[in-house]
């Protein structure tokens, strides 16, 4: 009887404790990585729409440059079959693969555009310089999600490696760190535009 008693104690005292493991605040942490993800890919993915009328654009007035315009297709292609899960996300080779991707699609990009400087018709043709403010906005969506993913990551990683959470997840969850985005490599370079 003293046992059951005992028990009977120790539960209220369980439940008490129990909201400070840190459990539902892990797996609140690692859906916002998962939705943060998802934002990433979004804005990618707006880009990757925006790219074929671009092209197009660029290709009625500058028909002679295409060695540029087939880098940007094959580079939207190579981005379009490079897909990452939230599984993923805990798996630094795939991360970087992806985000290898996503930086060779960037610099085709940027080659597009320096060639565009080279037509004063097409610099001040309506539909490009709509398309060209539409990319640059994107590019700028692309930033603030990549940060808002990263802000995302430090809070879960934090969280699963932080006390009583670690011995949750260590015991209970098993759940790995997720990847941070980083910059591609010799981002800390200044780009050079020559005309």
């Amino acid at each position: 009887m003293s046992l059951r008693f005992f028990l009977l104690c120790l539960f209220p005292l369980f439940l008490t404790t129990l909201p400070g493991c840190g459990y539902n605040q892990i797996q609140q942490n690692e859906e916002a990585v998962t939705a943060a993800w998802a934002d990433v890919e979004a804005t990618y993915q707006r880009r990757a729409d925006l790219i074929p009328n671009l092209v197009e654009t660029v290709k009625a007035y500058a028909a002679h440059e295409r060695e540029t315009l087939q880098a940007v297709t094959d580079a939207r292609a190579r981005v379009g079959q490079t897909n990452i899960s939230p599984a993923d996300l805990s798996d630094p080779a795939a991360v970087a693969n992806y985000q290898a991707a996503q930086g060779e699609l960037s610099g085709a990009l940027s080659r597009l555009l320096v060639v565009a400087e080279r037509y004063p018709d097409l610099k001040a043709n309506q539909n490009f310089l709509d398309l060209q403010h539409q990319l640059e906005g994107t590019e700028n969506r692309i930033n603030v999600a990549r940060q808002r993913y990263n802000q995302a990551v430090q809070v879960f990683n934090t969280s699963i490696r932080t006390f009583p959470n670690n011995l949750t997840n260590k015991f209970l969850l098993k759940l790995e760190r997720k990847e941070p985005f980083k910059a591609q490599p010799g981002a800390e370079q200044a780009p050079q535009v020559k005309f």
